[in-house]
């Protein structure tokens, strides 16, 4: 989790201003200014947010509760939508597209709360987003591949942990059974924001968000 280091010490690092407002930092700046999303969208993504914020994953997967250990279930989540969204065509690829931008407004938003300046903002956002296709990369791969490379990737990425770990393999489990369900998901519920997964508590059943 190294790329989110400077994201977990947000609340008690000082961040000190560069010396010039170039124009490449305009830019970045521009970059992750986005408008409001569509009421479809947001309810997409608030399903998201809500859903990783589970008490499950700490008690029974063993997740960190901590800022980088909401912040990786939060792109675990993110992936899983649009992942099946981007089959879909234009619309789905759309779709996608735009969860992703609410996840960049929702951390954007979340920075200047906690104080980071507006130009620090798009480089700790930078940082971010690169981590964020990393790991993307590698779930996608992994969930294409046999054997244990899915749980290798959570045990990493998400858990820090080894893949041996117990915890890896319920991870995992999950996180293929919120792949299946979201596969049986009508495209067009999706694309109104209805989305149901996986209840992550023990012994539970869905959730419908």
């Amino acid at each position: 989790m190294e790329a989110f280091a400077g994201y977990a010490r947000f609340v008690t690092m000082m961040h000190p201003q560069p010396a010039a407002n170039t124009q490449s930092d305009k830019k970045m700046f521009s970059l992750f200014r986005r408008h409001q999303p569509h009421p479809s969208i947001e309810r997409l993504y608030g399903a998201i947010v809500a859903q990783s914020r589970q008490p499950a994953f700490y008690t029974h997967f063993d997740v960190a509760d901590s800022m980088e250990g909401r912040l990786e279930l939060l792109i675990l989540h993110t992936f899983l939508v649009c992942h099946r969204l981007k089959g879909e065509g234009e619309a789905g690829r759309a779709a996608s597209q735009a969860t992703f931008d609410a996840f960049l407004d929702d951390l954007d938003r979340t920075l200047r709360e906690l104080g980071v300046g507006d130009l620090s903002v798009p480089k700790r956002m930078k940082k971010i987003g690169q981590a964020f296709y990393g790991r993307t990369a590698a779930y996608d791969a992994a969930l294409n591949q046999d054997g244990n490379a899915l749980e290798i990737a959570l045990a990493r990425n998400v858990l820090e942990r080894d893949s041996a770990d117990p915890a890896a393999a319920r991870l995992a489990t999950y996180v293929r059974a919120a792949v299946a369900l979201l596969a049986e998901t009508d495209v067009a519920g999706l694309l109104r924001g209805d989305i149901t997964f996986p209840n992550p508590a023990p012994n539970e059943d869905k959730v419908n968000v």
